[in-house]
């Protein structure tokens, strides 16, 4: 009983504040997801029937935050899915940006007609009630979480069902640590309700550890964000667009935040005056942001074409808007240079291996906690350049134009990094099997 009061007294906390949870996630709908899903309100048939005769699929359970951790975790869906061609392979999101991508990427699968069914739900809110109710109405053969995806009522929901939990791809940043280590008697309780953990890195491990993660069922197997790799369809997207574009230099300022894109359009605007023929391809992170992003770009003056409304950029366009979903990838590989967002504020930085892996050269600010261990890679390699504020970004830019062949000894520089550290997604897929079998 004294085991439980940490998550009694969070439990009570959530209960307390549901007025405002409640209101967080209203914006946060799709059409196909009802709102009582977010109380664990799925159907019992979500596990689905298989159309070969085989009766009732088994259920595997992954969850991510947002559009972000899908990105990463494309890799293991894609992998999970060809490895359990009779299961269902159900992806919990919290947002509806991570919704949206889930299903790009279910409708692609399962139009192959091979591997595991794959489907989405919103993951629901972490009430005690909501979370037993959705673990026994899915009846995962197992649980997946995502990288800091720590909820302890579905840990403990998962527990009570039987359900083996796995943490995938953990990492704890030091800001995210500081965090948890303020109600370290909850995170202990709740990681006694994880049967592994994959790590990421020795320091992510250690973290986890000192949280209350037992190190026995603890490994380190690399991070995932090195599997990532473009599709074919996102290649030859990249090369229309990049004909589309035409020849004049392009940057693609990717998933930036508020704060950020003055700073970026300030170092848009010093990069003109030495190469006025230069495009800037700017791509918000969220996209509630893109009309007022729009907007922001007017009134400093510059003209801006938006992609979501089929707008080509003429030689007079200073901006293109990337205010569509699910094309940064393509962005990046049509661009010359790339500068990955969140790192000019202090957000921590996003995925610098996106670019990398399209052979792109990468450029970031100096917040880089979320990505440190990326960062640090890519820079003892020779394939990141780090810079403090727009004037040291514009001229990075310029000096990039300038240099065709800096470029290409960065762009492959950052291409022979994702590939020599590749190995997490079969280590992954290796432990979680091993799980499956030992249940």
């Amino acid at each position: 009983m004294l085991a439980c009061w940490p998550r009694c007294l969070y439990s009570a906390a959530l209960y307390v504040l549901s007025p405002l949870i409640w209101r967080r996630v209203w914006r946060e709908q799709a059409l196909a997801h009802p709102r009582r899903a977010r109380l664990g309100m799925i159907p019992r048939t979500a596990r689905g029937t298989s159309a070969d005769g085989l009766g009732e699929r088994p259920v595997t359970w992954l969850h991510c935050a947002s559009v972000g951790e899908v990105l990463t975790a494309r890799p293991l869906i894609e992998a999970l899915a060809a490895a359990r061609p009779r299961h269902q392979l159900v992806v919990t999101t919290m947002t509806a940006t991570g919704a949206d991508r889930v299903q790009a990427l279910a409708d692609t699968l399962n139009g192959k007609g091979v591997g595991a069914i794959v489907s989405h739900h919103f993951v629901p809110l972490d009430f005690p009630g909501a979370a037993r109710r959705f673990v026994a109405r899915l009846a995962p053969v197992q649980a997946i979480f995502f990288e800091t995806e720590l909820w302890p009522n579905l840990l403990a929901a998962c527990r009570r069902h039987g359900v083996p939990v796995a943490v995938v791809n953990g990492r704890l940043s030091p800001r995210a640590f500081a965090r948890y280590m303020k109600i370290r008697p909850l995170m202990s309780a709740a990681l006694a309700d994880v049967d592994w953990l994959a790590a990421k890195s020795d320091e992510d491990a250690e973290r986890y550890r000192t949280l209350g993660m037992a190190d026995a069922c603890t490994s380190v197997v690399g991070s995932l964000k090195f599997d990532v790799s473009a599709s074919d369809e996102d290649v030859v997207d990249s090369e229309r667009l990049h004909s589309w574009l035409g020849e004049r230099p392009t940057w693609v300022a990717g998933s930036t935040h508020p704060g950020e894109d003055e700073q970026l359009l300030d170092a848009h605007r010093r990069l003109l005056e030495t190469h006025p023929d230069a495009l800037m391809i700017l791509v918000p992170r969220h996209p509630q942001r893109f009309d007022d992003v729009a907007a922001l770009c007017e009134a400093q003056g510059m003209t801006v074409a938006r992609r979501a409304k089929n707008e080509r950029p003429s030689r007079d366009t200073n901006v293109y808007l990337g205010d569509t979903m699910g094309e940064l990838s393509t962005f990046y590989g049509a661009a010359d240079v790339a500068f990955v967002g969140g790192s000019l504020v202090p957000i921590g930085g996003h995925n610098l291996l996106e670019p990398a892996v399209r052979g792109v050269p990468v450029v970031t600010g100096p917040s880089l906690e979320n990505f440190s261990d990326v960062a640090a890679t890519l820079r003892e390699a020779g394939a990141l350049i780090d810079v403090a504020d727009a004037e040291a970004l514009s001229k990075a830019l310029g000096a990039l134009i300038d240099d065709p062949a800096d470029r290409a000894r960065l762009g492959e520089a950052g291409r022979q990094v994702v590939a020599a550290n590749r190995g997490a997604l079969s280590r992954t897929l290796e432990g979680l099997e091993r799980m499956i079998k030992a249940k």
